[in-house]
């Protein structure tokens, strides 16, 4: 069964067109991760998704139910999580909480059970008495997921729930979402950090509103066409700078080193240590690497490489 259906989903603020014909499915009980840089239209996405805002042109459906039409029975079967998730700070792990349980309309019986769940489920059972605004970052999150989850939604939309989260806080976050896809609920999340989109079981690359691709994570760098080569020189920069200027394929710095992408890997390699030896260039090595998601988005987007 679908939990999340966009069919030519577009969205307008004006003259800027911020998601442009947007069409997938996510699978009831899947991670799903919609990847881009700011600006690509991933939050107006989730806006649209959960009603807040209304499309331009195209239709959605979440859990079966029409984001515009059957808006308000939707915001009883999701949970949806801001980039600034709106925690109080002044009131207590357990009174905020508590506050998004009587917004929810969670009957009193069973309440307590619920909660205490949610905190041993989140780790937060020591700080229930700490103000929100004394926790760290990584607790933020997680009471911000806590209380998101109080209601016991079908479907999650999380915008960027790890953004500017420490790694340890990032892992913990990642494993509570893994515990909830065990539990049958679907999980909609927005990233900037390909790393994580590796987590997700399916993940669609945005930009500048476009839908670039959509699968699994192995499926989306086997887009990827050609042979991907890894560079290792004295002077990365100026090599880049040089491999550019040569039309060769696609050129990327990762660091230190520098991924080409080329059509054969023999030739290729050839190519690249002879342009680099008539630059005068010292090269310590060139190997055929596997693609990462960020080659992939490093192809795919336009200008990309520079």
């Amino acid at each position: 069964m679908e939990a999340v259906r966009t069919q030519a989903l577009s969205r307008r603020f004006g003259d800027v067109l911020a998601l442009d014909q947007l069409s997938l499915a996510v699978t009831e009980g899947e991670i799903f991760g919609l990847v881009g840089p700011d600006g690509a239209g991933k939050t107006t996405t989730m806006r649209l998704l959960t009603g807040i805002l209304q499309p331009t042109s195209g239709e959605a459906w979440v859990d079966g139910l029409h984001v515009v039409r059957e808006a308000e029975p939707i915001k009883d079967r999701i949970g949806y999580m801001a980039q600034r998730f709106g925690l109080y700070p002044d009131l207590t792990v357990l009174e905020n909480i508590d506050f998004y349980a009587d917004l929810y309309e969670v009957p009193k019986a069973g309440r307590n059970e619920r909660v205490e769940r949610l905190l041993a489920f989140s780790n937060l059972t020591p700080f229930k008495r700490r103000q929100a605004g004394n926790l760290s970052g990584g607790m933020k999150q997680k009471l911000g997921l806590a209380c998101a989850l109080i209601h016991t939604p079908k479907v999650l939309f999380l915008d960027e729930p790890t953004n500017g989260v420490d790694p340890v806080s990032r892992r913990d976050f990642w494993r509570i979402l893994y515990q909830l896809q065990q539990e049958k609920v679907t999980i909609f999340v927005s990233t900037a950090y390909l790393d994580e989109a590796e987590r997700c079981n399916r993940i669609g690359l945005l930009h500048q509103g476009r839908l670039l691709a959509c699968d699994t994570v192995d499926g989306v760098k086997g887009l990827l066409k050609g042979a991907l080569l890894e560079v290792r020189c004295d002077q990365p920069r100026t090599a880049t700078t040089v491999l550019r200027s040569a039309n060769l394929g696609t050129v990327a710095l990762f660091g230190d080193r520098i991924h080409v992408l080329v059509e054969t890997a023999d030739q290729g390699q050839t190519a690249v240590e002879a342009i680099l030896r008539t630059g005068n260039i010292s090269c310590q090595g060139v190997r055929v690497i596997e693609p990462t998601l960020e080659d992939v988005f490093t192809s795919a987007i336009p200008g990309g490489a520079e």
